[in-house]
């Protein structure tokens, strides 16, 4: 195979954690502080949502940051880009606070540190529906640090969102590589192994499985992060 890049996604793969519990928690917090400045919780949540939506479907014409807030601005004016300091305050501080509903996984970074020694190129590939200050918090809540990767897929530096492949043939590109010298890790059926339909390998980290739609992952290459060892070693 000459694997030369390994994509790992983040939430549930590198870092433990439940996403309806993070994302309950995320509003709880978000709406938490913006309601003390006009921002009514449900039509924020709301807003954020429609925004979200907005950036899964982006089709690379734009960043997904400038998807989002074209959809917030058109919500609430000028108010939200008055305003801005503020969201970012919350990626500072508040929103720090969801470190305590994530787990840890002790055998991560020593995994990272394995693959570093070998020369394959590193990047954390997950959806990149935050800002950079939230995704380089959660990789750091996983034990690691944002330049143990080549690259860090963020909503600033990205144009298209999982399960879009458009996704993973862009970092391929940025990174100078075919598909097929890549592999991406992950944990969602869904949103991770889509990965293949451009030709790029893979493998189903099972140690926080999401498959909603109860898929067959007999065909992906599967298994934990020993297995996943094995795996890249072989190949």
């Amino acid at each position: 195979m000459g694997l030369k890049a390994i994509l790992f996604d983040l939430d549930g793969t590198l870092l433990p954690v439940d996403q309806d519990v993070f994302t309950k928690q995320y509003f709880k917090l978000l709406a938490g502080k913006m309601s003390n400045y006009g921002y009514e919780p449900n039509k924020l949540i709301e807003s954020v949502l429609a925004g979200t939506t907005d950036m899964v479907k982006n089709n690379g014409e734009e960043s997904n940051e400038k998807i989002f807030w074209k959809r917030f601005f058109s919500i609430y004016g000028n108010k939200a880009e008055d305003d801005m300091a503020l969201f970012n305050e919350f990626y500072a501080a508040d929103f720090q606070k969801l470190k305590d509903v994530c787990g840890f996984n002790d055998k991560v970074k020593g995994v990272i540190e394995q693959i570093k020694q070998t020369g394959v190129r590193l990047v954390v590939a997950t959806n990149p529906l935050f800002p950079r200050l939230a995704t380089e918090s959660r990789i750091r809540w996983a034990g690691l640090e944002p330049n143990d990767f080549e690259l860090v897929t963020t909503y600033e530096n990205s144009c298209y969102s999982k399960p879009n492949p458009n996704y993973f043939l862009d970092i391929s590109k940025k990174l100078g590589l075919n598909a097929n010298e890549c592999l991406m890790v992950g944990n969602n059926v869904k949103e991770d192994m889509i990965a293949k339909n451009i030709g790029m390998n893979v493998f189903l980290l099972t140690n926080m499985l999401e498959n909603k739609d109860n898929q067959d992952i007999s065909i992906y290459p599967n298994g934990n992060f020993d297995t996943l060892l094995e795996y890249i070693k072989d190949n």
